[in-house]
């Protein structure tokens, strides 16, 4: 089962690939750091409830509420008004038991009761006389008590402090019968397969089970349904394995620690709660705020200074539900950033690559994989001079791609291999030895349409404005002692490929940042262009694939753009993370906002960066209120004495109150609201999901 979990993860190149990281020698299924798994506790998580919401909303025992916000009187005003209703109610009454109101309320009892019944010879006799009037009165009582109860909204009164203090725990809730217990495998039964069925079940209850053996099992069962794999070879492999069937490559069934709240059943990582806030809807007040493949298969971009809390309370959660989707058979992820930023332990992830540090087990392939020279040249291009290319079209990138793809052809066809570094340095350099080493290797092979590429690419160097010449630039930055062992060609280094994301792999790759700036976002464009390549290319889109760049200065170009744009159709998705909107052109900011369906602004961005947000964000049309206080001026000289009174009580003159309800358009969110309204550890998010399901700008506590 390829994309299940049970097919070898370490076909992560072209060539056969190496494996794991730090692989398990025999594997061995890590168990989890802390106490056993309690099975009470696993049924109580796998039963919860987890109801249909609204995009971003933690679903994990979510109790929905309206969708607008009920009119809530305030609590002062709520009791005053109960207490004067009441008061009124006593008043009437006591004027009519004492006949301050005459006697017309009689008139329906005496239309209603017959004369035997009444006076001193009643047939009734006295004491179903005096049961006759006093039941009136109790009648009429009863209807003054309705009528200022309505008044007086008692019925808000008990509901809002009487009644919670009477509510009892809820009971219980019953067990549910095996057709409904997720637990029992009701999908398994349906189909005959019951002996699986009762070896996973009893599993669940003897504790044996992970919530990511859950996903893993559901996964493979998925795969059984859509005819990729048949139901004996599933039932085998459960009768055999139990919970632990259909295992990842790594053999892993659980990351060594996790730090956010995760939903398997659901895919979700809770980041935060939505503030209960007047900016943001009624329904999502209060609620848990999650993310999943659902809404990253849109894109996420998120801006915030140093310090706002992008790596530790966006960036790390999210790597790790990737990396468990990855273990259930879900996901591939790949992870970007500088080394010994926090993303997560080395074990967490199947292939680490550590460029620059000779320790690492791993190298990064310089060409993707590939073995089409154009489609190398297309993806180093990108890398090496994607920030040089001007927004529109016809600019550099292109002749950056076909100056390498006039070297790297001729290059493979006579080595059978694509050149290392400092070979791709020389021969942009124009170097004449191994300019007439490869002519001399071609001459009398045959192949003359790549003799004229080689003739093509002198020529083109004689030339003022030969591109040629920035790319061996670029390329020198890579050709540096503390990359001598990195980017190997010849077979001798266990290159990683990111065409491995045809399996569910967990890949980390950190970054030399220190004293390698421009270099670090040189590679970080190779990535992106690498992984943009790869997604569309996959033949199982059943698996998500993800990248996440912790930094992505410097890889935004307008190819890079439009790369993220085609990510939704392959089942992908990237998350990037920038300081400022600043990190990226000018002309690429509005198409870099509007190819990413999900916005995040943290706490402490800039004015000029809150502008380009508010104008994608929008607006919206609102009630507005004008209120207007207009002095009241007396004309009589009693109506001036009151004025007087008053005003010595109050301090203030008497005045009429006037308001204007009226609807405007406005910002959701202005530029000044985002730059100086947004509390420390907070940010404001809009989600988009791969349906195209929309949530509005949402302000959410990222501590919470």
């Amino acid at each position: 089962m390829d994309s299940d979990g049970t097919q070898d993860a370490r076909g992560t190149h072209a060539t056969p690939v190496p494996r794991p990281a730090a692989p398990p020698d025999p594997p061995v299924v890590p168990p989890r750091p802390t106490r056993a798994p309690d099975s009470s506790a696993f049924l109580t998580w796998l039963r919860t409830p987890r109801p249909e919401a609204l995009p971003g909303v933690w679903r994990f025992g979510h109790s929905p509420r309206a969708v607008e916000e009920p009119e809530e009187i305030p609590t002062r005003q709520l009791l005053s008004g109960a207490l004067i209703a009441f008061l009124v109610g006593w008043l009437i009454w006591s004027l009519l038991q004492n006949g301050y109101l005459g006697s017309w309320w009689w008139i329906p009892f005496d239309l209603i009761v017959p004369d035997s019944w009444r006076g001193d010879d009643s047939v009734i006799g006295d004491v179903g006389n005096a049961l006759v009037y006093r039941g009136y009165e109790v009648l009429v009582a009863i209807g003054i008590m309705i009528g200022v109860a309505r008044l007086g909204r008692w019925s808000e009164v008990w509901h809002r402090f009487v009644a919670p203090r009477f509510r009892r725990r809820p009971p219980a809730p019953a067990a549910p019968v095996p057709e409904q217990d997720p637990a029992e495998w009701p999908q398994l039964r349906a189909v005959g397969a019951v002996d699986a069925a009762e070896r996973l079940a009893a599993e669940a209850r003897a504790g044996m089970m992970r919530d990511v053996d859950h996903a893993r099992l559901v996964r493979a069962w998925q795969s059984v349904r859509s005819g990729r794999h048949s139901l004996a070879t599933f039932t085998g492999a459960v009768l055999t394995d139990g919970a632990a069937a259909c295992p990842h490559p790594s053999g892993a069934r659980d990351l060594p620690a996790r730090l956010a709240p995760h939903d398997l059943v659901t895919g979700q990582v809770r980041l935060g709660t939505t503030a209960d806030d007047p900016r943001n809807p009624y329904a999502y007040r209060g609620t848990g705020l999650a993310l999943g493949p659902e809404l990253l298969g849109t894109s996420l971009l998120a801006i915030g200074p140093a310090g706002s809390g992008k790596t530790g309370t966006v960036v790390r959660p999210l790597a790790e539900s990737l990396c468990l989707h990855a273990l259930a058979g879900r996901a591939a992820v790949v992870v970007v950033g500088a080394a010994g930023t926090g993303l997560g332990p080395a074990d967490a992830y199947d292939v680490v690559v550590r460029i620059g540090n000779p320790e690492s087990v791993y190298d990064l392939d310089l060409y993707g994989g590939t073995t089409d020279p154009d489609e190398a040249a297309a993806v180093l291009a990108e890398a090496l001079a994607g920030d040089l290319a001007d927004p529109h079209p016809g600019s550099d990138g292109r002749r950056a791609t076909t100056v390498l793809a006039q070297l790297l052809g001729p290059f493979r066809a006579v080595h059978g291999r694509f050149p290392s570094v400092p070979e791709l340095r020389q021969l942009l350099d124009g170097a004449p030895g191994p300019l007439a080493a490869l002519r001399t290797a071609l001459e009398g092979s045959g192949q003359e349409s790549l003799l004229r590429e080689l003739d093509a690419r002198e020529r083109q160097m004689a030339q003022p404005g030969d591109v040629g010449g920035v790319l061996a630039d670029r390329v020198a930055l890579l050709d540096r002692p503390a990359f001598a062992g990195f980017f190997d060609t010849s077979g001798q280094s266990r290159p990683f490929s990111l065409k491995a994301l045809d399996h569910p792999v967990r890949v980390r790759i950190d970054l030399p940042a220190r004293g390698h700036a421009d270099a670090s976002r040189m590679l970080t464009r190779l990535v992106l262009a690498q992984f943009t390549a790869s997604v569309a290319v996959r033949e199982d889109r059943s698996l998500f694939a993800c990248l996440i760049l912790d930094d992505a200065t410097g890889a935004v170009t307008p190819e890079a753009v439009r790369g993220i744009q085609r990510l939704r159709s392959g089942n992908a998705g990237a998350v990037l993370t920038l300081r400022s909107l600043d990190d990226a052109p000018r002309p690429l900011r509005g198409p870099l906002l509007g190819a990413a369906g999900c916005r995040m602004a943290l706490s402490g961005i800039t004015p000029w960066d809150g502008q380009d947000f508010a104008e994608v964000w929008g607006k919206e049309w609102t009630e507005a209120r004008d209120v207007t206080d207009r002095q009241i001026i007396a004309e009589t000289p009693a109506g001036k004495a009151v004025h007087m009174v008053r005003r010595v009580i109050t301090g203030k003159a008497p005045t009429a109150r006037a308001v204007t309800v009226r609807q405007v358009e406005r910002e959701r969110w202005s530029a000044s609201e985002l730059a100086h309204a947004v509390p420390p550890g907070h940010a404001v998010l809009s989600l988009t999901d791969v349906r195209g399901e929309h949530a509005p700008p949402l302000l959410v506590d990222l501590r919470g």
